[in-house]
């Protein structure tokens, strides 16, 4: 038990499911109301998909083994602890990509499993193995990987029609993940500096990242309406989306004019998820 509990600790199981929480609403929103999509296939894509995400959380750790010693958000992690292998590690990653992947061909569509394979490969090598120690824009364009599953969920109901609509969920949580994750980068910036990761606070500095987390949100919540201009939601949306925009815009606003505030960015950060 303590095996499989570990194995599941390199899975980042809380990430997975806030991927799977973005498929499913591609899905739902894949039909028009009031009809609901095909459970067997919410079902399937959902297996697939995490499993694929999963997967790709994996690989993320074994490359990563080495800077995750090194810090403190990440030292507690079953690699660095010892508590499973490389070896046990890579094949675990591979038999989930596998599995996950085989899900997709076989009960969903064929469209969906190489898209899921495409963002699989996008996250656990362009990202992880370049991306991440190349350049301090890494978090953006390594962003599409995450902003996928939306998409995913679409062509898993509808084998690509009208993904055009999809495209404007995967560019919500495309404009989204910058402001998302340069608030971390900002709370942990000595432990990027350390481990000489170049996110943007440590190439760019504090004040250009802060200004940066601002500038996004406010595309972000003009990027948040589209849904509702091009009719693909309501009023109940619209107001949703504007009410936690504006928020996500007070927190934005006051990480520039707070300074001396230790704890702006983490809350940021922590908002943001929710």
């Amino acid at each position: 038990m303590n095996s499989i509990y570990n194995l599941l600790g390199l899975c980042k199981l809380k990430v997975v499911a806030l991927i799977l929480l973005t498929a499913v609403v591609g899905m739902f929103l894949a039909v028009p109301a009031p009809y609901l999509p095909e459970w067997h296939l919410v079902i399937y894509a959902s297996l697939g998909i995490g499993m694929a995400a999963a997967s790709a959380a994996v690989f993320n750790h074994v490359v990563d083994e080495k800077i995750d010693m090194q810090m403190s958000r990440t030292d507690q992690r079953p690699l660095p602890q010892g508590k499973v292998s490389r070896h046990q590690a890579l094949i675990w990653g591979v038999l989930l990509g596998i599995v996950g992947l085989g899900i997709l061909e076989l009960f969903v569509n064929t469209l969906t499993m190489i898209l899921t394979f495409i963002s699989l490969i996008g996250y656990a090598v362009i990202y992880t193995m370049y991306l991440k120690r190349a350049t301090p824009q890494n978090i953006v364009i390594g962003g599409a990987a995450g902003a996928a599953p939306p998409v995913l969920g679409w062509t898993a109901i509808t084998g690509g029609q009208n993904i055009e609509f999809a495209l404007l969920l995967f560019l919500i949580v495309f404009i989204w993940t910058p402001p998302h994750f340069w608030a971390l980068a900002i709370h942990r910036v000595k432990e990027y500096k350390k481990v000489n990761i170049p996110m943007l606070p440590v190439t760019h500095g504090l004040a250009y990242t802060k200004k940066q987390i601002l500038l996004y949100t406010i595309l972000l919540v003009v990027v948040t309406v589209l849904p509702y201009l091009v009719g693909m939601s309501g009023l109940i949306y619209l107001a949703s989306a504007l009410i936690l925009g504006v928020i996500f815009l007070w927190y934005a606003v006051n990480i520039n004019n707070r300074p001396k505030d230790v704890k702006i960015a983490w809350n940021t950060f922590t908002y943001s998820i929710n």
